[in-house]
């Protein structure tokens, strides 16, 4: 071979490279201007375990990462995310479960809430547990494959099976709390505020609360994207993690901006977001978390498993994806409370003084 010819050879290679790289930096770029374009939709359910998502909104969390969001608060959150109608969601555990046998690409980014503050709320002139039978109630027409309403009709010595119940569908909690203010049910399951509410207008009370499978700790609802979301939108599933975390770290660390944020998303008085934030966060735990914690998670998979509501099939592996946490490398939960939240709100003090000390941090 001559010289003349391998010289050519050698510039036609540095080009050849040469517009390698700017095509890989081309892609790189148009996947960047992509993201910023991009709007996630999230969505999440009137009830106090998704607050995360309203807060993000709200303190500007969102925008402060540069995350343009169209944010959804309704009941169909996860009918959505099946028809890849939303990116993201808070929603209840079940439907995560049993998300690989329906062929929905769900994966659980981060924890959300971890168990307790669900509750059975009555009609004030239900007086113990038995008064419930044969009264009407929105606890789902097959309350038996609810473990929240299996447990706590088990702890009140009263029957499982909803034929010994007029049991019925209700279209959001929202409509239960209505219906009982109105008298057209005695009772429902809800998480707050729908058991605050009805305590705060006198209009019913909580007879139980469930805490979760065995009397402890679960996983009750999670911060769930689309797998697809994820695969094709990486660095803003990540942000979006991220958003997750630091909401729930604004709710702990300014209670009282946190309830009025609430208030606002979920249209009751201020004084019911106090409450709710308080049994979120300084009552039986800090059960609003971003840590994965497996051997609760698992408790919840067997525990949902043995009643027949979730697939048998389905294993933690299946619906969790900690690489985000992990690549995020977000401040450890049980630190952080240790370290921010412990010495200014000490689990298990009364409401009265949280409440005098959350409105001294925001004034």
């Amino acid at each position: 071979m001559n010289k003349k010819l391998k010289n050519l050879l050698l510039i036609l290679g540095v080009v050849t490279v040469s517009l390698g790289a700017l095509s890989g930096c081309g892609k790189k770029d148009s996947a960047e201007s992509e993201d910023n374009d991009y709007t996630i939709k999230v969505g999440y359910y009137n009830c106090d375990h998704m607050t995360a998502a309203p807060i993000a909104k709200a303190a500007g969390i969102y925008d402060k990462l540069g995350l343009k969001v169209e944010l959804t608060g309704n009941g169909k959150v996860p009918q959505a995310m099946a028809a890849g109608q939303m990116d993201a969601g808070y929603i209840g555990i079940g439907n995560v479960l049993n998300s690989p046998k329906n062929n929905v690409p769900l994966v659980i980014g981060a924890n959300n809430h971890e168990g307790g503050s669900y509750y059975l709320v009555v009609s004030n002139d239900i007086n113990e547990p038995k008064d419930l039978l044969g009264k009407t109630l929105g606890i789902g027409s097959k309350p038996e494959e609810d473990l929240s309403w299996a447990t706590m009709a088990k702890e009140l010595n009263i029957p499982v099976e909803g034929s010994n119940y007029d049991a019925i569908n209700m279209n959001s909690i929202q409509d239960s709390y209505v219906a009982l203010k109105s008298g057209q049910i005695k009772g429902y399951t809800a998480c707050d505020p729908w058991g605050s509410m009805a305590e705060y207008e006198k209009v019913g009370k909580i007879m139980k609360e469930y805490v979760g499978p065995e009397g402890d700790m679960g996983l009750c609802c999670a911060f769930t994207l689309n797998k697809n979301f994820v695969k094709e939108h990486r660095k803003l599933a990540e942000k979006l993690v991220q958003a997750h975390v630091e909401a729930i770290k604004f709710m702990y660390e300014h209670p009282v901006q946190s309830s009025k944020m609430f208030a606002e998303a979920y249209k009751v008085p201020e004084e019911v977001g106090l409450m709710t934030i308080y049994k979120k966060t300084a009552t039986i735990g800090r059960t609003i978390t971003w840590k994965m914690d497996e051997e609760d998670a698992k408790r919840e998979i067997k525990a949902r498993q043995d009643i027949g509501s979730v697939d048998k099939n389905v294993e933690y592996e299946d619906v969790v994806d900690n690489q985000l946490l992990d690549e995020l490398k977000v401040e450890d939960f049980d630190q952080y409370i240790k370290e921010k939240v412990d010495p200014i709100f000490p689990l298990g003090m009364s409401y009265e003084d949280w409440k005098t000390k959350a409105n001294e941090i925001d004034k």
